[in-house]
């Protein structure tokens, strides 16, 4: 399935050339002119398996051939938003084409080197403003049509209100979220409109508005893991990927406090609601962007002839990119002093390349109030809590459908 959607992009593309984007002629300089980076872009395509499914047909063609034939897949995306589209829906990719395109390469070795270096994620971070400038333009809006490519299309629209109704709801689209029903694409100008799209008001009520103790959840999430007695510092490559605190927090000097502590993660893809809002009714201490990777994942992903690549798409990294990707980083001092000062990390994967603080720091804010949001495309996010408080009752990984919202998270025993 992943060769067959995006087999489709390139064909269109080797059919029909276009002069290259100025981002992306930039980025070739860099690529050519770079010994190192020239390197390693020519080399994570001859390392990728010249067998099925990695290769477009029996001769051993590959899908992407080379960094020339990747940049004319980029500058084709680079005006193009993310279509509905049921093949990339099925393998995880909805939203994800550029991710889906990187995909092979991204698990080479020389992969591996090439984006976790700081000069290629600058350059990326580049690329994907640019996209991220026409994701914002009224052009963008064009996939969100009723017919079969669009996310209003009969199949789009479905999952998408599957997805906010979690098994327990009935409701329409319209019913849930603020747009106008009769409008062109419901009254979204844009594609990103339309991906920061919000609850209406009593959707997403607040757990126990008037109860300290209960957490509210962040974002609109599957929950991915628990961990507890957490390092300061650990070995976050490997295959458990346990959390380096210190890495995660990027080196911040209340990197300390966590130590021992408790951390949450659940995982946004990018059907899901992606709004953040606060888990406690506190102060914000400190609120910022770390800039970090791209399209990174951990080591144990390598693939060669003889072991394939991993099949679980993005979320496989989900622990690793807590300590290497672009991520924003809240510090919040909790009204309740049995919760006193926590965490929140909001990481961006793939494309995601902008996380929003709607916040500023010394500002209160109320369990449920707005913090920020993710913009274009699936990401995670994790709770941090200090050593001795005691948390309890986080709902456990492997559910079909997504913890609401502002529901009850988690309970702190005072």
């Amino acid at each position: 399935m992943h060769r067959e959607w995006l087999g489709g992009i390139i064909d269109h593309v080797d059919q029909n050339p276009k002069e290259l984007h100025s981002i992306l002629k930039e980025f070739k300089d860099m690529i050519e002119g770079d010994t190192r980076i020239y390197l390693l872009f020519s080399s994570m395509f001859e390392q990728i398996p010249k067998k099925k499914p990695y290769s477009k047909s029996p001769t051993g063609l590959r899908q992407v051939r080379d960094y020339k034939h990747m940049l004319a897949v980029l500058n084709h995306l680079l005006t193009t938003a993310p279509s509905w589209n049921d093949k990339s829906h099925r393998v995880g990719l909805v939203g994800l084409p550029i991710n889906a395109m990187l995909d092979w390469p991204m698990g080479t070795s020389s992969g591996f080197a090439a984006f976790l270096d700081p000069e290629v994620n600058a350059m990326l971070k580049k690329v994907l403003n640019a996209w991220g400038n026409f994701l914002c333009s009224p052009e963008s809006a064009d996939v969100l049509g009723n017919d079969s490519h669009g996310w209003f299309g009969k199949i789009g629209k479905t999952d998408l209100t599957a997805t906010a109704n979690i098994g327990q709801t009935s409701y329409s689209f319209e019913d849930m979220y603020v747009c106008e029903p009769t409008a062109k694409n419901y009254g979204f100008k844009s594609w990103d409109a339309f991906f920061t799209r919000a609850f209406k008001e009593g959707v997403r009520p607040v757990a126990a508005a008037d109860d300290s103790n209960v957490i509210a959840n962040v974002c609109e999430s599957k929950p991915y893991n628990i961990a507890h007695g957490v390092k300061a510092r650990d070995h976050f490559w490997l295959k458990g990927q346990p959390y380096s605190l210190i890495d995660m927090l990027a080196h911040d000097e209340l990197a300390g406090s966590f130590v021992g502590g408790t951390v949450y993660q659940a995982f946004l893809n990018a059907l899901s609601y992606h709004r953040w809002h606060s888990p406690v009714s506190g102060k914000i201490v400190k609120a910022y962007v770390k800039d970090g990777t791209y399209y990174s994942e951990p080591l144990f992903e390598d693939f060669t002839e003889s072991h394939g690549a991993d099949k679980a798409n993005e979320s496989t990294g989900q622990g690793y990119i807590t300590a290497t990707a672009t991520r924003a980083i809240l510090f919040i001092e909790a009204d309740n002093s049995a919760i006193g000062l926590m965490a929140v990390l909001a990481v961006g994967m793939a494309e995601v390349s902008t996380c929003d603080i709607t916040m500023r720091e010394g500002q209160h804010v109320e369990k449920g109030d707005q913090i920020g949001m993710f913009h274009f495309g699936g990401s995670t996010h994790c709770l941090l809590f200090r050593k001795g408080v005691n948390v309890q009752g986080f709902p456990k990984s492997g559910g079909e459908h997504n913890v609401p919202v502002r529901s009850e998270l988690a309970v702190v025993q005072s």
